[in-house]
C-alpha cells in the first residue's frame, strides 16, 4: 500500500486539531494516570494501525515510567497474565470493545469488569479516551500522515 501522506490535516484547516485538543484536554484533567492512558492509547492505536499515534503514544508511555517489557506486550495483554494489573486488563478490554464497537458493541462482562474497577467519572474519562485516539487514529490514517523524523511529542 502506497505511504504518501495524502493530506496535512493542520495546514489545511488547524481548527480541525484543536477540535478534538479539546476532548484530550478533558480527558488529561481527569484522574487516570499518564501510564494506563498511553497503554490504552497504543491499544486503540495497535488495532487501528496507525504507525504515527504508536509512536507518540509509546513515546508518552516512556516518559510516563512504563516499562519496555510492557509495552512490547501490549498487544497481546490477555496472554501477558499478571504483567498488566486488574485496572489495566479492564481497561485494555473496554479499548478493544469500543474500538471495534461494529463488532459485538461493548459486551456486559466488559462492562462489568470495568465498573469493578473504575468509578463511574473514571469510566467516563475512560471512554472519552478511547473515543478520542479512535478519532485521532482516523483522521491520521486516512490522511495517511507522515512519521515525523523523531517520535511525535503530544501537545
Amino acid at each position: 500500500m502506497p505511504t504518501t501522506q495524502r493530506m496535512s490535516i493542520p495546514d489545511v484547516d488547524a481548527d480541525a486539531y484543536k477540535a478534538v485538543l479539546g476532548l484530550e484536554k478533558y480527558v488529561h484533567s481527569g484522574s487516570l494516570d499518564e501510564q494506563l492512558l498511553s497503554i490504552v492509547k497504543t491499544r486503540a492505536s495497535q488495532i487501528n494501525h496507525c504507525a504515527w499515534c504508536l509512536d507518540m503514544h509509546i513515546e508518552e508511555a516512556r516518559k510516563a515510567g512504563v516499562e519496555q517489557r510492557k509495552l512490547d506486550l501490549i498487544a497481546a495483554w490477555s496472554e501477558a497474565g499478571a504483567l498488566f494489573d486488574g485496572r489495566e486488563q479492564a481497561a485494555l478490554a473496554f479499548t478493544e470493545q469500543v474500538t471495534l464497537i461494529s463488532q459485538d458493541g461493548v459486551t456486559d462482562d466488559v462492562w462489568s469488569a470495568v465498573r469493578g474497577v473504575f468509578d463511574e467519572k473514571e469510566t467516563l474519562t475512560l471512554l472519552m479516551a478511547i473515543a478520542a485516539i479512535n478519532v485521532w487514529n482516523r483522521m491520521n490514517v486516512t490522511a495517511r500522515t507522515d512519521l515525523p523524523a523523531q517520535p511525535a511529542t503530544a501537545g
